[in-house]
């Protein structure tokens, strides 16, 4: 992942307006620092992304409770986006945050994603305050670091749904078939959120046995 990326996380949340500058938009007399910073290159990311928002609206359809929020291209876009939304742990019950290429919808019948799957993990309902937040935040840093290698063409996107009983994030892939680089980018996960826990299970479905399963239970087809 580039060192960027991360170094990112420990600046000042941007300001309302949106400026890369810490400084209040009041101030008459920016610091230094802060005009330098003001006209410092921004730094872009491999692909551009979108985030999605659903809201579970039960009077509205599917697709018109998902709204496409905003595409950026740069590290430092992102950085002011997370620094400016609700934090995934305060979503409410039946609403997703999605993030994937830009041109990409996070919908299974997508033509990107249709013939793909995704990797899926659940997080306890206890757990949602001390874990969900970072975690989300690490899946997104492995997307827009691209830090999966040459592996990461057939990435597309993650998911976070927040949930009653357990919230789950998945990351969404084109291909179902090449085991290797399936199981390459659900490895690469599970690293990076150190799910070493034997009870902390992922598992690799297919989107097309999820669009026409009969019953809650989806057959992984692997299983980390």
């Amino acid at each position: 992942m580039p060192e960027n990326v991360r170094k990112m996380s420990d600046e000042e949340p941007m300001s309302d307006g949106g400026s890369a500058s810490p400084v209040s938009r009041a101030s008459t007399n920016p610091s230094p620092s802060a005009e330098l910073e003001a006209v410092s290159p921004k730094h872009p990311l491999q692909s551009d992304w979108t985030l999605w928002y659903f809201k579970n609206d039960k009077s509205k359809s599917w697709d018109a409770n998902l709204k496409s929020v905003i595409t950026f291209s740069t590290v430092e876009d992102f950085w002011a986006l997370h620094n400016h939304i609700e934090n995934v742990s305060k979503l409410g019950n039946g609403c997703d945050y999605s993030m994937f290429k830009e041109g990409v919808k996070p919908a299974w019948e997508d033509p990107a994603n249709e013939k793909g799957g995704r990797w899926l993990f659940t997080v306890a309902k206890q757990y949602r305050e001390r874990t969900l937040d970072t975690y989300w935040l690490e899946v997104l840093m492995c997307l827009i670091g691209e830090a999966f290698g040459e592996q990461g063409l057939i990435v597309n996107g993650a998911v976070v749904n927040i949930r009653p009983r357990a919230d789950k994030i998945s990351i969404w892939l084109s291909d179902s078939c090449n085991k290797d680089a399936i199981m390459a980018v659900g490895q690469g996960i599970k690293n990076r959120l150190q799910l070493n826990d034997p009870r902390d299970r992922m598992n690799f479905e297919v989107h097309a046995d999820t669009m026409s399963k009969t019953s809650s239970g989806i057959k992984a087809k692997y299983t980390l």
